[in-house]
């Protein structure tokens, strides 16, 4: 009875793709990482998460996050004599890692080809438009979508509560789900908490890799000054319910977000000063900026 007991805990306990055979492309990862069925009955959310960072995690809004990781690559790992990276065809995925921890978690479940593969496309020279939209669209198959925040990031603490599986999707409240590659729902305990954000949004140095990289500090000055100081707040609170903002989950770029995240109050005062025969009468200010980050973390950040 142990024996089998054991056994079953065992089961329900491996990471929902323990196991599977690594992906060899992009297109393959795509595929094992596809979220179109949710679009059947959850169109509304699906067309905000559309327009998201987040569904363009690797290429970014208008390319930034692609070039960004050419950039480390160039100015970084080819740079470091011990990181093994000579050239962008070295790349392989534990290199890619530095970036993917977040913006990609799931390489972990592809071989070096997809590193190389994803490399190849952002140091293309592009010389058209045609071009540049090829390399978008190829790159937008990456992405963090449904998938990785419903099921892969729904667990933080998984030796005490298992870890993510592969049939249901986390929400909410536990129950059955129609969709038959996800027959069910289970209850995350973090879906609501800055925690589950703060998975990628994260502490600051990412001591874990051979190489540390230091990136998203939000959820550390969330933590360490916003709640000491009395803030309660969580991430979707700001992000997504206060101005009905949804799964977009906007940042700055959002008109509306920027205003709520800064006050600038100015003060200024014209005067004339008359220094000299020579230079005359001139035109003087005394200017009073002060910008007050009303944000529950630093910024900028990520």
């Amino acid at each position: 009875m142990v024996f089998v007991c054991l056994v079953l805990l065992l089961t329900w306990s491996q990471p929902a793709n323990a196991g599977a055979e690594k992906a060899k492309s992009i297109d393959e990862l795509a595929v094992r990482y596809d979220v179109n069925s949710c679009k059947d009955c959850h169109e509304e959310i699906y067309e905000e998460w559309e327009k998201s960072a987040h569904s363009k995690s690797i290429f970014g809004l208008g390319g930034r996050t692609a070039a960004t990781i050419k950039t480390s690559i160039t100015k970084g790992m080819m740079t470091w004599p011990y990181s093994g990276v000579k050239k962008p065809e070295d790349v392989k995925v534990k290199h890619l890692m530095l970036c993917a921890k977040c913006h990609l978690p799931q390489l972990t479940e592809a071989t070096d080809d997809v590193a190389r593969e994803i490399v190849k496309l952002i140091f293309t020279k592009v010389k058209t438009r045609a071009q540049w939209n090829e390399i978008r669209e190829k790159l937008s198959k990456l992405n963090i979508n449904c998938l990785i925040c419903h099921q892969t990031k729904a667990i933080t603490h998984k030796w005490a509560q298992g870890f993510p599986e592969k049939d249901p999707v986390y929400g909410t409240t536990d129950g059955e789900h129609d969709d038959e590659n996800y027959p069910k729902m289970k209850k995350s305990l973090i879906r609501h908490e800055s925690i589950f954000c703060g998975q990628c949004h994260g502490l600051g140095p990412n001591l874990e890799f051979e190489e540390p990289s230091q990136c998203a500090t939000a959820y550390g000055s969330y933590l360490f000054a916003y709640i000491p100081e009395g803030g309660h707040k969580t991430c979707q609170y700001c992000h997504m319910r206060k101005l009905n903002k949804g799964h977009v989950i906007p940042s700055y770029r959002d008109p509306d977000m920027a205003k709520e995240a800064l006050r600038f109050e100015v003060d200024a005062y014209s005067y004339y000063w008359r220094k000299s025969k020579e230079e005359g009468v001139i035109p003087m200010s005394v200017t009073r900026v002060e910008i007050t980050n009303k944000t529950g973390h630093g910024i900028p950040d990520g």
